[in-house]
């Protein structure tokens, strides 16, 4: 159980998790487009940590610290992109970080978390930025779709989750937690859809796969559930389509 509990505060709380997710997330796109570098994968996780650790450590103590990684971390991003990519590389990833602060920041009088109904959309908005703009020499429309509709689906059990503490109105303070899960199920499904039209069959299948296991993931989400099941489990479907991928080409 000890073990367990430093699991959870080590990765999962620090956002280490999530980072690797969303950035395994990306390189699945990236083998499926033939644009994988390494430097680009270490872009994106570095993105996606600081971003993360951003968010979480919002009016703590710790946030001054957190600020001082985050600069360091620019620094560090804008070197790789500089040493590695273009001018426009450059500018799409500054564009991403500002909508990354839009999202959820203090000084702000109105940020996008606020608005309500938002949020689930925004957040999959930005990964799939990342995924078919960031990472591609021109903006690709199905893989924005394909993402921003995965993405979406996977925020909405959250948003079960933090439904008696949230302080704006969501989907399941809205429609109700059913409904929600009817919602999740349709945007899955498009996902899955899109991908086995436009990507190639592997990548596609691999969509479908991580399909069956996001619905069950959704199905059961409740707000009595413990974190873990939201933050390890729920979290998890953004690498299944790279392990399915690799499952499918290598065995």
């Amino acid at each position: 159980m000890n073990c367990l509990k430093l699991l959870k505060k080590s990765v999962i709380d620090s956002q280490l998790y999530v980072s690797l997710m969303g950035t395994f997330f990306a390189v699945f796109f990236m083998l499926e487009q033939n644009t994988f570098r390494y430097p680009t994968v270490f872009l994106i996780f570095i993105t996606y940590f600081s971003g993360y650790l951003y968010t979480k450590y919002q009016k703590t103590k710790y946030f001054y610290k957190i600020l001082v990684l985050n600069i360091f971390a620019g620094i560090a991003s804008a070197v790789l992109i500089i040493l590695n990519h273009n001018e426009i590389r450059l500018l799409k990833w500054f564009i991403i970080v500002i909508l990354g602060l839009l999202y959820n920041s203090f000084f702000l009088e109105t940020y996008i978390r606020k608005i309500p109904l938002l949020k689930v959309f925004y957040v999959g908005l930005v990964w799939g930025l990342v995924n078919c703009w960031l990472t591609l020499p021109e903006f690709d429309l199905p893989i924005f779709l394909i993402s921003f509709f995965f993405i979406t689906a996977l925020v909405l059990p959250f948003d079960i989750r933090d439904m008696r503490s949230d302080t704006v109105q969501t989907f399941p303070k809205i429609i109700g937690v059913q409904n929600t899960k009817y919602l999740g199920y349709v945007l899955v499904f498009i996902s899955v859809i899109l991908s086995l039209f436009y990507l190639k069959f592997p990548y596609g299948l691999s969509i479908f796969l991580t399909a069956i296991i996001t619905f069950i993931l959704i199905y059961f989400s409740e707000s009595k559930r413990d974190d873990v099941y939201f933050s390890f489990g729920v979290e998890t479907c953004s690498v299944l389509p790279f392990l399915f991928l690799i499952i499918l080409e290598y065995f």
